[in-house]
């Protein structure tokens, strides 16, 4: 019997990679510190944090939805313009995010998030709609606090309410 050869550059070889963008209507260091401070992303994002974002570091964070710790370990930090960190996922794998900062002619900030690492098979695809949903959600929630001040995340998650993924194959 033959085996299935993958060549490189096959679809099933590739990581897969979730891209999200959003601009924000405040000047970069506004979104940068709203980025890497815990007190102001407790507003949109985590419920706690062992510390605010800085190079080298490894921090655990919470989610107010999740009664669980995830570890991230901080790789780059750039003032005012990038910053990327490593975390795993519930299953254990993990992934690199980097967030890119622009500033624009008008003092706004154009955000991008990419987050890569996660192979091209059903979970990967399964972690590419779960985690792309979140990114768009994490920008919508950012701008929602430092344009206006609300927080769009408290009480728009019941995880017992989530929908299940169906894991069992036919």
């Amino acid at each position: 019997m033959g085996k299935n050869i993958v060549k490189p550059g096959d679809p099933a070889t590739r990581q897969l990679e979730i891209k999200a963008a959003l601009k924000m209507l405040k000047p970069v260091h506004e979104v940068f510190e709203a980025i890497v401070d815990p007190a102001k992303m407790s507003n949109y994002f985590i419920s706690k944090s062992t510390g605010r974002i800085e190079e080298g570091k490894t921090l655990t964070w919470q989610f107010p939805e999740i009664d669980m710790k995830f570890p991230v370990r901080i790789d780059k930090v750039e003032t005012d313009k990038y910053i990327s960190y490593f975390w795993k996922d519930m299953d254990g794998t993990e992934t690199k995010v980097e967030i890119m900062l622009k500033p624009m002619e008008d003092d706004s900030t154009f955000v991008s998030v990419t987050e890569r690492g996660r192979n091209n098979n059903d979970e990967g695809i399964n972690w590419l709609r779960r985690n792309t949903e979140g990114w768009a959600n994490f920008l919508a929630c950012l701008k929602a606090w430092l344009e206006y001040g609300i927080n769009l995340r408290k009480g728009a998650f019941d995880i017992s309410q989530m929908p299940v993924e169906n894991t069992s194959k036919n």
